[in-house]
Parts: C-alpha cells; structure tokens; sequence
C-alpha cells in the first residue's frame, strides 16, 4: 500500500488528494493545524497536526503541502524538506508535461494543465486546473499559476508569485517575486518584485 501525508485540510487540498489518487497512490490521509476540531477534508479523514505528521513520516512513501497560500506553502515545503521528509510531486494522468521540460519537488500539476518542452518550474508549484505554460518559461519555487492562466513563451516568474485565474502573459515578460496578477489580467509589460497588478493591461494597484 503507498500513502501519502497531506499537509493542509483545505478545498486546495481535496484536489490535491483526487489528484494523488488518480496517480495511483492508494490511501491518502490529511493533517492539519485546526485538528482537533477539523477531522475530515471531504472524503478523507485529518489524522492530526503537523506535530503528529513530523512523529509519523516514517509511516509514509511520500509527503506534500497542499496549503494555497504561495509564502507558508513554501516555509512549510522547506521545514520538511529540512527533516528529509519523503516529498513528492504530483502530475494529473490527464496533464501534458513535456520530456523535455522540469517539474520541481514538492508540485502539483492538475487536470488539463499543459508544460511545453524547455520550461523549468521550481520547488512546491501550483500548476491549476487547465492552466498553460508555454515552451522556455521559468517558474520560481512556490509559483501558483491559477486555472485557465496562459503564459506564452519564455515568461520568466519569481519564487511565490501568483498569476490569477484566467490571466494572460505574453512572450518574453518578467515578473518578479512575491507579485499577485489580478484574475483575467493582460500581462503585456516587465513586472518587479512584490506588486499587484491586474486590469487589461495590467497596471500596478498596489496600495501605497
């Protein structure tokens, strides 16, 4: 039997578990900080807090964070790695993942998620539900490219950036590290670090 530790009990995490079960791993369980008072996630059961899931990773043939939040996904991906924790990634059966691409450890590529050949995605990525990244991007560790966002070729994305749903990049762009891209945006110009931008162009509306 192969099972698997899932670090957050959240609507996140559900996918996550569908996902790692459509991947053939046979028994998933849950663990999550609100436990006590959290002890099911849909049909899967929450065992205990990660203080339980450190005492018990002995127990299991893989672990991974399923926590959608771009900054404490990765503290928590780093602090596991850091006890040498037996982290996996996760890719959809109904993905298309070039030969030719990378996927970091740690990640989730969900249903109908498209890589195309030469991209490099980091540590601990979120690639969502019909999301496309197009050939020679770049995706920084804790990246989230939400469903149905299109990166063209050659993007380049800082560590804990996230792109909303439906957004657009276009070829050749740069964006920075800790930026959030507004659902539905057009990302036609260079992004720097730590912004919000959204709109068709999208424009900095960060508040100041």
């Amino acid at each position: 039997m192969r099972r698997l530790a899932v670090l957050g009990a959240s609507g996140h995490g559900k996918v996550v578990a569908d996902t790692a079960q459509c991947c053939g791993w046979s028994q998933v369980d849950f663990y999550d900080d609100s436990w006590p008072s959290l002890v099911h996630n849909g049909n899967w059961l929450v065992l205990g807090d990660s203080a339980a899931l450190y005492a018990r990773l002995q127990s299991y043939q893989g672990v991974i964070v399923a926590i959608g939040n771009n900054f404490i996904r990765h503290t928590k991906l780093m602090a596991l790695m850091g006890v040498e924790a037996p982290i996996v990634s996760l890719i959809h059966p109904t993905a298309v993942i070039s030969q030719f691409s990378t996927i970091g450890l740690g990640s989730v590529v969900f249903a109908g998620a498209v890589v195309n050949a030469g991209s490099k995605i980091g540590l601990g990525a979120i690639l969502n539900t019909c999301c496309s990244v197009d050939h020679d991007c770049v995706l920084g560790d804790a990246v989230h490219i939400s469903p149905g966002a299109r990166l063209a070729g050659a993007v380049s994305v800082g560590e804990r950036t996230w792109i909303g749903v439906g957004a657009s990049v276009r070829q050749l762009i740069k964006i920075g590290s800790g930026v959030i891209v507004g659902v539905g945006a057009a990302v036609v110009h260079d992004v720097p670090d730590g912004i919000t931008v959204a709109g068709v162009p999208a424009k900095n509306i960060s508040k100041t």
